[in-house]
């Protein structure tokens, strides 16, 4: 059995130029996509806990060490998406330089990535939208807001937005796009009306002590607050409707990664200089800082704000698992019916489908709190596996062309190694130990069906 075989330079071109997929974006739109899924959870929900928790004042290292892990994996996936501009992010880079088991292990994970991250997110937004319908006057009972385990029936907030972002996504990529930027604008504007409310009332003496749990707090606040750069490798799952993947697809990564990464070290800054970090414990820090000042009308103003966000970020995440499937389905890892195109919206619609379904249910059922940790196991392991494969291809492939090249690869991949293995280190047991069971149930799934349905073993 030979379950390292590996596609060729020549089959990813081919798939590039033969795409049913439509080519509609723009390196600006690649961007809006990156800031669309990285700001939203990250900065709205986890910095408040992450701060009162585990790393105090110094959440801004946290979030500098989780940008670094970031900066080093982002540079090996932009020559990644120059080289091979094809759907299926880090999966597809592994089938090409590692081979066809490996690259199956990252798909699978992603899969998990997506579909936990995405449920966790529109619980997370069912929250939100709860608390401004109750600051409004209205109570929603709690049997239609909350999950059975938390003493309601069914979140069905959660289950309509979810079913709301399907019917976008099946509508097409440019419709999506176009949404995901008018809620980028806001959540922008919500951002930077906190910094320009709390900015000024920051009392630098809340960050004494600063580094209250030590560097231990640090780095395990770093893997806590991983899950808000969850994602920002899924930019490189819009390779196929890209314009110009060559150039727009390392514009997306890069840019989406520097802008997100200034505004959650802005953000945790005023938040900790303004309230002690003591009184962070709370799922809605931004809009709890402003209510702490007396801005109740300003808090309102964030809080829809934070719903723009996470409706961008749930969005987004749906949309790279479709895309993930998609790859991973025209493979023939998975059936290949499912990879079939629209006729008139252009878009993978079974899976598209078949995606809001399955998030829906989870979301709306099921306390995402027990498994949201497995997001940050299985990305971290793809960027290890992507790492290691931009070196693989330099060396296979050493004449392609290259539209952009990481500088010092072999440095910065091992820099990327190093960091994603110390963050996942920091990582709570048992969430290693689901990562393994999850990772074993795929293996299974590979053997039994993958590997003899495989189109390379077809061929």
């Amino acid at each position: 059995m030979n379950i390292f075989r590996k596609k060729s330079m020549e089959v990813l071109s081919q798939e590039a130029s033969n795409t049913s997929l439509r080519r509609t974006l723009g390196a600006f739109d690649v961007i809006m996509l990156g800031v669309g899924i990285i700001i939203g959870t990250g900065i709205f929900v986890l910095t408040g806990v992450a701060a009162a928790q585990y790393a105090g004042p110094a959440l801004m290292l946290s979030f500098v060490i989780a940008s670094v892990t970031c900066a080093f994996v982002s540079l090996a996936y932009a020559e990644l998406a120059s080289m091979v501009p094809v759907s299926g992010s880090a999966y597809t880079y592994t089938y090409a330089s590692m081979g066809e088991f490996l690259a199956w292990l990252v798909g699978w994970n992603l899969i998990l990535e997506y579909s936990v991250g995405a449920s966790a997110v529109a619980g997370g937004w069912s929250a939100y939208f709860v608390g401004l319908i109750k600051s409004a006057g209205i109570d929603i009972p709690l049997a239609i807001t909350a999950v059975p385990a938390d003493g309601g029936i069914v979140n069905l907030p959660a289950i309509i937005i979810t079913l709301l972002m399907t019917y976008l996504l099946v509508l097409g990529i440019r419709e999506s796009t176009t949404a995901n930027k008018i809620l980028v604008a806001v959540k922008f504007g919500a951002i930077f009306l906190f910094l320009f409310l709390a900015g000024p009332r920051v009392d630098v003496t809340n960050w004494q002590p600063f580094m209250p749990f030590g560097f231990a707090g640090v780095s395990a606040g770093a893997a806590v607050i991983f899950f808000a750069y969850l994602g920002f490798d899924s930019v490189a799952t819009a390779a196929e409707e890209t314009k110009n993947p060559k150039r727009d697809m390392p514009i997306g990564i890069i840019g989406s990664l520097i802008i997100c990464t200034l505004l959650y070290i802005l953000v945790s800054g005023v938040m900790t200089g303004v309230v002690h970090y003591e009184l962070l414990d709370t799922a809605e820090p931004v809009t709890f800082v402003l209510r702490q000042l007396g801005y109740h009308f300003g808090s309102a103003i964030v809080g829809t704000g934070a719903l723009a966000g996470l409706t961008t970020v749930l969005l987004v995440m749906m949309y790279a698992q479709t895309r993930a499937f998609y790859a991973i389905s025209r493979d023939g890892l998975i059936p290949e019916w499912l990879c079939t195109i629209h006729p008139r919206f252009g878009t993978p619609h079974i899976i598209t489908i078949l995606v809001g379904l399955g998030v829906a249910l989870i979301s709306g059922f099921t306390p995402i709190h027990l498994v949201a940790e497995m997001c940050s196991s299985g990305t971290l392991f793809a960027f290890i596996i992507a790492s290691i494969g931009v070196v693989v291809m330099r060396k296979k492939y050493p004449d392609a062309e290259r539209p952009f090249k990481c500088p010092a690869v072999y440095v910065i991949a091992a820099c990327a190694v190093i960091s994603c293995a110390y963050v996942m280190l920091n990582l709570a047991f048992m969430t290693w130990v689901r990562f393994i069971a999850w990772s074993i149930l795929g293996t299974i799934i590979y053997f039994v069906y993958g590997y003899s349905h495989s189109g390379l073993n077809h061929k």
